[in-house]
C-alpha cells in the first residue's frame, strides 16, 4: 500500500493531471522558450527544477531536444525536417512522433550543429545525459511508494503525455490542421486559440511567425498559459523576458509615408504580408472568383495556398496563372503583393531609396480603383510598432 493510496479516484486523477501539467510547463518554458530560442532567461532555481523534473518524467536530454527543435525550424517542411507531416505523413508523426525524435537524437551531426548553449555542467554530463532512463525509473518508484499499484497507471500516463501531446499532436497536427494568423513559409497552424492543455504550444503558427518571442499569443482572443507562468516568474524575479513579438498599430492621423512607417514595414514582414492577405487578397478572391458556394471554397483555398507560397514550381505557377486569368482585379492584387515583397529583397542599404520605393508603392496602390487595396495602402501609411512590445521585452 502506498502512503496516499487511500485517496479518492478523482483526487488521484487530479494529482496525475497536475504532474503532467508541470511537465508540459517544463517543456514549453524551459526547453522551448528558454533553451531553444533564448526568448526568456530563467534563474537557477526554476531552470534546475525544470531540468530535474523532465529527467524524472520524460528522460529527455536537454541538448538533444534543443538540437532537434532548432533543426526543425531551420529545415522546416523539407525532407531534412525531423518530424514534418508534410514530408513524412500525418499518421507517422501523430502516432510515431516519439520514435522520430529518438531516431534524430542518434544523429550526432544534428546534436553538434544545433545544441550550442545548452547545459554542460557536472550533473548534466554525469547524471541527466548519462543515465536518462534512471530518472523515469526513479519516478516509477516514487509513484509506487506514494500511490501503491495505481501509481503504475499514473506513471504510465506521465510517460505517454509528452510523446503524444508534444511529439505527436504539436509536431503533427500543428503542421497540418488548424487556423493561421500569419502567412509563414511553412505549414504551421494554431490548433486552438486557448493554449492551456499543451502549455500554449497550441499557438504553433504564431510561434513559427515569431520564433524568438517568449509570448505565443498574438491576437486578443488567444490565451497562452506558458506566457502567464513566465510573467508570474518575472514578478518573482525568477525570469527575464528577452523578446516578444512586435505588434503593429495604425496611426490613422498619418497621411504620408515616413521613416516610422518604413521601420514598421521593413521590420515586420510577416505581419505586413499577413495583413495584406487578410485585408486585400481574401476579400478580392471572394468577390472575383466566387460564383457558387462550392466553387468559392475550392477556388479561394487554392488561390490562398498558391499566393502564400514563396517559391512555386512550374506546375503550381501554371495553376496560379490560370486562376488569375479569370480576373484582372485579382491579377493586379497579386502584382502589388509581389512588388510589396520586393521591398524586403532590395539589396540597397540606402534608407532614402527604400522610403521612396514604399512611397511609390502606396501612391500606385491608391490609384488602382480597387477599394480593398486602396484602403490597405491608406492604413499602411500609419503603420507603427507598438511601444508595448518593446516595454515587455526590456
Amino acid at each position: 500500500m502506498g502512503l496516499l493510496a487511500d485517496l479518492a479516484g478523482w483526487q488521484l486523477v487530479l494529482i496525475t493531471l497536475v504532474m503532467t501539467h508541470i511537465t508540459i510547463v517544463a517543456v514549453t518554458v524551459y526547453l522551448h522558450r528558454h533553451q531553444a530560442h533564448r526568448a526568456v532567461e530563467l534563474s537557477a532555481i526554476p531552470s534546475h527544477f525544470f531540468r530535474f523534473w523532465l529527467w524524472l518524467t520524460t528522460g529527455m536530454v536537454t541538448r538533444e531536444w534543443v538540437a532537434i527543435h532548432r533543426k526543425h525550424h531551420h529545415k522546416c517542411e523539407t525532407p531534412e525536417d525531423p518530424h514534418s507531416p508534410q514530408t513524412r505523413g500525418l499518421n507517422k508523426v501523430l502516432w510515431g512522433g516519439a520514435f522520430l525524435y529518438r531516431q534524430e537524437a542518434k544523429n550526432q551531426q544534428t546534436i553538434q550543429q544545433y545544441s550550442q548553449g545548452t547545459p554542460n555542467d557536472w550533473i548534466e554530463n554525469h547524471v541527466y545525459s548519462r543515465f536518462p532512463f534512471l530518472g523515469i525509473l526513479t519516478m516509477l518508484v516514487i509513484d509506487l511508494l506514494l500511490f501503491g499499484w495505481v501509481g503504475v497507471i499514473m506513471w504510465g500516463v506521465q510517460m505517454i503525455w509528452i510523446p503524444f501531446w508534444a511529439a505527436g499532436v504539436i509536431n503533427g497536427l500543428a503542421h497540418f490542421w488548424g487556423y493561421r494568423n500569419w502567412n509563414t513559409a511553412d505549414a504551421s497552424t494554431n490548433i486552438s486559440p486557448i493554449g492551456i492543455l499543451i502549455g500554449g504550444e497550441e499557438l504553433h503558427n504564431n510561434h513559427h511567425a515569431f520564433a524568438a518571442s517568449a509570448r505565443f499569443s498574438t491576437q486578443w482572443y488567444e490565451f497562452d498559459i506558458g506566457w502567464f507562468y513566465i510573467r508570474l516568474m518575472q514578478m518573482l524575479k525568477m525570469a527575464q523576458v528577452k523578446r516578444v513579438a512586435p505588434r503593429i498599430k495604425v496611426d490613422v492621423k498619418t497621411k504620408v509615408v515616413d521613416l516610422e512607417t518604413l521601420s514598421a514595414v521593413i521590420g515586420n514582414r510577416i505581419q505586413v504580408l499577413s495583413n495584406y492577405a487578410r485585408q486585400v487578397v481574401n476579400p478580392v478572391i471572394k468577390q472575383e472568383l466566387c460564383h457558387s458556394t462550392s466553387e468559392c471554397k475550392q477556388k479561394s483555398r487554392l488561390v490562398r495556398q498558391l499566393l502564400g507560397q514563396p517559391n512555386l514550381d512550374d506546375s503550381a505557377r501554371e495553376r496560379l496563372q490560370h486562376l488569375l486569368s479569370e480576373s484582372q482585379v485579382l491579377t493586379t492584387v497579386y502584382q502589388f503583393q509581389q512588388n510589396l515583397q520586393h521591398l524586403w529583397e532590395r539589396t540597397a542599404n540606402n534608407q532614402e531609396a527604400r522610403l521612396a520605393a514604399l512611397q511609390e508603392w502606396v501612391t500606385k496602390a491608391e490609384q488602382t480603383g480597387i477599394q480593398r487595396l486602396e484602403e490597405f495602402a491608406q492604413r499602411l501609411k500609419g503603420y507603427r510598432v507598438s511601444v508595448l512590445a518593446h516595454t515587455q521585452a526590456a
